[in-house]
């Protein structure tokens, strides 16, 4: 079994933070050895979280908490 290059960037999320199943882990891993392009994205992602940092949720306005969970609702369902 293989894992592709739309399932690394629908789980790289689990894989940063530690809570990827073990045998998951293993075929995201196998995957980044094979794909320079996912692995690129990785190192992206990566980066991105440490420029960025957490968001406290209370810094934001209400128009601009409403305008991001729009945006992750409608990713959301244009990804299924």
């Amino acid at each position: 079994m293989t894992m592709t290059c739309h399932e690394v960037v629908e789980v790289v999320t689990a894989y940063l933070e530690g809570t990827m199943n073990p045998e998951d882990r293993v075929l995201f891993e196998e995957h980044l050895v094979l794909c320079d392009g996912c692995e690129r994205y990785l190192r992206q992602m990566r980066r991105t979280i440490d420029l960025i940092g957490e968001v406290d949720e209370g810094s934001l306005s209400g128009r601009t908490r409403q305008q991001l969970l729009d945006a992750f609702a409608d990713w959301k369902h244009s990804a299924t």
